[in-house]
């Protein structure tokens, strides 16, 4: 069996359709398809149905991913092994994390080590609702909630807290808050329910019943600056609001404390590269606890 083509496939599998996989692999739609049809004749199955749409695995397809997913496996650790005495740090690391500490904290902080090895790739992306690691869809992955199911490597990272705001300009124009009482009739800043996918981010509801006005935000990047731009009151992460001056917290007594779990897959997790900065993300969130908690 050529392992090219297995490889082809995976991606394939893993993307859901061959024209996003090309794109990934760096082939011609072309190239990906001939190679699928390739493998499938060598072993006289069909491992793809393929729609305009995209492709679903067939109960072939699927009993060649897990096999495919288990070999590949097996080369990352050989390859992790053979090549742990080198000086050099090289490879992808994909990184999965919530905006929050995506923008607010990780953006800064996994810049200093890609800077440090020319050969490691750090990929930060923001974690979807659903994602998969033995899917490699992501190697190290920061989540609001504990994973409960899978084969997983899992820590708590840290607790964090989340307080209310305001800006300096807001309160200068629209009156203090001095109490909850005087947030009434007040504009809050919030997220879009139908964006929540974890119970984590359930805070929002204490505010909501006082303030009946609102402006619903996709993102917390986008809550900060409606925030930061005076436009009304909102709960941001406190790691997040204190790089900001203008920003001031308000109501001490209302503080919401979550947490975040650092997860990676075993498959992977003693690489070398993901090892790196596995503990590199460990190391600088731990220098920077005090700026996880509330002033």
């Amino acid at each position: 069996m050529d392992w090219e083509r297995v490889r082809i496939f995976l991606e394939v599998a893993r993307a859901g359709q061959i024209l996003k996989a090309s794109k990934s692999l760096r082939l011609n739609h072309a190239t990906v398809a001939r190679q699928l049809t390739a493998l499938e004749r060598s072993l006289n199955a069909k491992l793809l149905e393929r729609h305009t749409s995209g492709c679903t695995l067939t109960p072939a397809g699927e009993a060649l991913v897990a096999a495919a997913e288990r070999a590949e496996s097996e080369f990352l650790k050989v390859g992790s092994s053979i090549g742990g005495t080198a000086e050099a740090i090289t490879g992808t690391v994909r990184v999965g994390a919530p905006d929050g500490l995506g923008n607010y904290f990780l953006a800064d902080c996994l810049g200093v080590l890609a800077a440090k090895h020319p050969g490691l790739v750090i990929q930060l992306v923001p974690l979807p609702r659903t994602f998969s690691l033995s899917r490699r869809e992501a190697d190290i992955a920061i989540t609001l909630d504990r994973p409960k199911q899978g084969k997983l490597i899992l820590s708590k990272l840290t607790d964090y807290t989340l307080s209310v705001y305001a800006s300096e300009t807001y309160l200068t124009r629209e009156g203090p808050i001095r109490n909850q009482a005087d947030l009434a009739g007040r504009l809050f800043v919030t997220h879009v329910e139908d964006f929540v996918y974890s119970r984590a981010l359930d805070y929002a509801s204490v505010l909501g019943r006082l303030m009946s006005r609102r402006y619903e935000c996709g993102s917390v990047v986008a809550q900060m600056e409606a925030v930061r731009g005076g436009h009304g009151v909102g709960i941001l992460h406190d790691y997040a609001a204190r790089r900001y001056p203008e920003l001031k917290r308000l109501l001490p007594d209302i503080r919401f404390v979550r947490n975040y779990w650092l997860t990676s897959h075993p498959d992977t997790h003693e690489t070398r590269r993901v090892q790196e900065v596995h503990h590199f993300i460990v190391a600088s969130v731990k220098a920077a606890k005090p700026s996880f908690e509330a002033r």
